[in-house]
């Protein structure tokens, strides 16, 4: 068994969790870095080149700003998982949690609100493929119950 308290550590510095998911979240970063890094310097913010989104239309340049705003999010909260991974390591598992509530919001909100393009984007695929890793990794991340 783990220990939830685990995601609230009263030691920042130190991770609990078992080592593989340190590796994961190294991935996780590097994805992330990715991922906002293209939203908020493509030209077109991913919005046409990579989701598909019809951009020749009235408001078409609104899409690409929204697409690079939600870029520089997505960079400031990739920025906290890099901070954690190098300084604050007793936060791993916080991220991933906030990484899994994330995935699961917009995998809802894609549902209730879907794209209308020809074909769904990748991230429309990734943040469903990932989910179970993360439930994973999360669930390792924490520290045991027989650990003090």
């Amino acid at each position: 068994m783990r220990r939830v308290n685990g995601l609230l550590p009263t030691d920042v510095l130190t991770y609990r969790g078992d080592p593989w998911v340190t590796r994961f979240y190294l991935f996780l970063c590097l994805v992330m870095t990715f991922r906002s890094m293209v939203h908020v310097f493509r030209k077109d913010g991913g919005a046409n080149s990579i989701a598909g989104i019809d951009l020749d239309v009235e408001g078409g340049q609104n899409v690409v700003a929204i697409f690079a705003q939600w870029g520089l999010e997505q960079l400031l909260l990739a920025g906290l998982a890099w901070l954690a991974l190098f300084r604050y390591r007793g936060l791993i598992p916080l991220i991933l949690l906030l990484n899994l509530l994330d995935n699961i919001g917009r995998i809802l909100v894609g549902r209730a609100k879907p794209l209308k393009v020809a074909k769904p984007p990748p991230g429309a695929y990734g943040q469903v493929i990932i989910l179970p890793f993360l439930a994973l990794a999360l669930y390792q991340s924490l520290p045991r119950r027989d650990e003090s």
